[in-house]
């Protein structure tokens, strides 16, 4: 079935994770714009065209082509009981071979955070990762004082590994990050070998 895509979609108790479309364009618009000032101190800086259409079809064109050349799976998140876009999630940098591993990051608009919607996709993303990807490990990373976001990559079994000195840049400056992982099989903390 060549030419055919597959869609992707994963479901949770209370959200469905999947790729941004064209006709999202709206709501994504409004929840950045209304979360921009909650957003800013942990994001990248915005281009001068971030929010604009353009720059938006681009996103959901780059999502399909990530998603279907398994180098990255970018979702958004969706709560299901009203179809409200709560966030993003996206699992990226995606290695194959010995190393079998990618990068998780993930925002969530103000109005929604604290509410557990980000810790639920972070486990059906990880689950997927782990089950039907077959990946090994999962990275993660946020800024040392980001306490809200340590603490949920910490209660979403990831664990703490180290500090990655000007890591990303972050509201315009290099910034050194907290660097976490959660493997599929987790060996760390065994006191025997084998």
């Amino acid at each position: 079935m060549l030419g055919r895509r597959r869609k992707f979609r994963l479901d949770s108790e209370r959200l469905i994770l999947r790729p941004p479309l064209h006709g999202d364009f709206n709501a994504w618009v409004a929840l950045r714009l209304q979360s921009k000032d909650y957003l800013t101190p942990w994001e990248p800086s915005w281009a001068e065209d971030h929010l604009s259409r353009r720059a938006f079809t681009n996103r959901v064109y780059w999502a399909q082509r990530s998603i279907n050349a398994g180098s990255a799976v970018p979702l958004f998140v969706i709560r299901r009981e009203d179809q409200v876009l709560v966030g993003a999630i996206t699992l990226d940098n995606i290695r194959r071979g010995p190393a079998q591993s990618g990068t998780l990051g993930y925002w969530t608009g103000q109005p929604f955070s604290r509410h557990g919607y980000m810790r639920e996709a972070i486990a059906a993303l990880v689950h997927h990762a782990f089950t039907a990807m077959d990946l090994s490990r999962i990275e993660a990373a946020c800024l040392p004082e980001n306490v809200a976001s340590r603490g949920l990559l910490e209660s979403s079994g990831f664990k703490y590994e180290g500090v990655a000195q000007s890591y990303l840049q972050i509201n315009g400056r290099w910034r050194t990050h907290v660097l976490y992982s959660a493997l599929r099989l987790d060996r760390r903390g065994r006191t025997q070998v084998g």
